[in-house]
């Protein structure tokens, strides 16, 4: 069973310019970050945008939509800035049947060496396996219903609504 990977961007694929003191995008880390986790799942990597997710508009949530219903894989991964992930997830929700969608992401880049992004892929990797088709996100080694999940902004972790 092979795994479809969409890249959109967000903290999970940040660097640190050192002499402007800024955050920016160069490349996607996901396929060093597979193989520092020895993955041997199938994937297909495509990146679709490289935005922070605040920037995100309805027209890349539609092309991130558009190409998770068009892609062979019945598995969907979409990495994802944690701002607006259920943001997405909703309009994702609204129109793909049949598949198991799982977004995720991270709050600290990867290229800073304590990030949580390789463990949200992990478990993002995991959770798309055994998951029934719909969509969700996966942080902090939960698994939640797009629709019942915030990001709460004091503590930096996604928790259940109810």
């Amino acid at each position: 069973m092979a795994i479809r990977i969409f890249v959109t961007g967000g903290t999970f694929d940040k660097e640190y310019d050192e002499i402007r003191g800024r955050l920016f995008f160069r490349d996607s880390h996901l396929g060093e970050m597979l193989r520092m986790g020895r993955n041997r799942v199938e994937v297909h990597i495509r990146t679709l945008m490289m935005v922070d997710s605040l920037e995100m508009t309805d027209a890349d949530r539609e092309l991130i939509a558009r190409n998770t219903v068009e892609a062979p894989e019945d598995r969907v991964i979409i990495t994802h800035g944690t701002d607006t992930m259920v943001d997405t997830a909703r309009v994702l929700a609204e129109g793909i049947r049949g598949k198991t969608v799982v977004l995720t992401g991270a709050m600290i880049p990867i290229g800073f060496g304590s990030s949580d992004g390789l463990f949200n892929l992990g478990g993002a990797v995991t959770a798309v396996q055994v998951l029934p088709p719909g969509v969700y996100i996966t942080m902090n080694g939960r698994v939640f219903d797009w629709d019942n999940v915030r990001k709460n902004r004091e503590t930096g972790v996604f928790e259940t609504l109810k």
